[in-house]
């Protein structure tokens, strides 16, 4: 892709920063549930995840509509492109670079450290596809994720607010279990598949090789404390009477 090219998606990651920045000054003006006002260290967090369930939504259903419109796309996981899917990159990348300096900003590198490690990742790889042009329908695969990640935001969301429906939790847990699997084990054990047996483990395939295998460990990680949070309680280690208001990952 020529400088023009690359000028042009640079412009659209900054004005996808600037966007997430105004949709989370827009969450401060939202209503906060009693139990959120209550505990201080659960505001900030309230907020982060509201932005972060926008960008799911927006995300995940673009993901999905671009893997729609052009099929075909799938047929060629290293050099296939297309516009929708380019612009999808961009955009997530904002996502993630704004939710990096709100992190940081707010004082929350410590609690929120896993999530500085998974974003550098997805900036530095998108970075590398953006300029490449290549893998970006890899890119769109891996951003199915935000699909699973709607119903895990709602999760969190319901923990932190006390909602008194247990009936509704309930529900959204089998609903996130079986989008999990759908949308983020199974593009993931896809791509891992793909990249260790067509793509040439050098320069960029290398690195995004050893990128992918790094968020395989991650991934299986949330998921066992995702099963042991909400399926197996029993197996929780230290879990009884702990504060959640320094963790914004998977409340155990």
């Amino acid at each position: 892709m020529g400088p023009g090219w690359r000028a042009a998606s640079a412009a659209l990651v900054g004005g996808s920063v600037a966007i997430f920045g105004a949709l989370r000054r827009l969450a401060l003006a939202l209503p906060q549930p009693a139990a959120v006002r209550s505990r201080p260290g659960r505001v900030w967090r309230w907020w982060n995840l509201l932005v972060s369930f926008a960008h799911s939504v927006l995300a995940g259903l673009w993901a999905l509509f671009s893997l729609w419109s052009s099929p075909e796309l799938l047929s060629d996981i290293q050099d296939g492109y297309s516009v929708s899917g380019h612009l999808l990159v961009c955009f997530s990348s904002g996502y993630f670079i704004h939710d990096t300096l709100d992190i940081i900003f707010n004082h929350q590198s410590r609690s929120s450290w896993e999530y500085l490690v998974h974003h550098a990742m997805a900036i530095s790889a998108f970075v590398s596809l953006i300029v490449t042009g290549r893998f970006l329908v890899a890119a769109v695969l891996l951003l199915l994720v935000e699909v699973s990640n709607i119903f895990l935001t709602v999760r969190m969301l319901l923990k932190m607010s006390n909602v008194p429906s247990p009936a509704l939790y309930k529900a959204n847990k089998y609903v996130n279990l079986v989008m999990y699997f759908a949308f983020r084990l199974a593009p993931q054990a896809y791509l891992t598949w793909y990249f260790l047996r067509y793509v040439e483990v050098q320069g960029q395939g290398a690195f995004l090789t050893a990128n992918l295998l790094l968020l395989d460990a991650m991934i299986l990680m949330y998921f066992s404390r995702l099963l042991r949070s909400d399926f197996f309680p029993s197996l929780r280690r230290g879990s009884a009477g702990t504060d959640v208001d320094g963790e914004k990952f998977l409340i155990d």
